[in-house]
């Protein structure tokens, strides 16, 4: 069994401290390719830096500038 090693915060890592809603191609990132918003286990982002991600992709739905569902 190997171990893997830990994913680093992408947010952390690039030293950027809020996470802007209208930045859709870095939300994409954080996106399956149905449109729901994947968990820190598999984007290893931090648990601050996961809540601002959720909220801002919430927002961006809500503007009409990323998709509720992917047809």
């Amino acid at each position: 069994m190997q171990v893997q090693p830990k994913k680093t915060c992408f947010f952390c890592s690039n030293k950027i401290n809020v996470v802007d809603y209208k930045d859709t191609q870095t939300l994409r990132r954080f996106m399956s390719p149905h449109a729901k918003i994947l968990s820190h286990n598999k984007t290893g982002t931090c648990p601050k830096h996961q809540r601002m991600v959720t909220v801002a992709l919430k927002r961006a739905r809500h503007m009409a500038l990323l998709p509720f569902i992917a047809s």
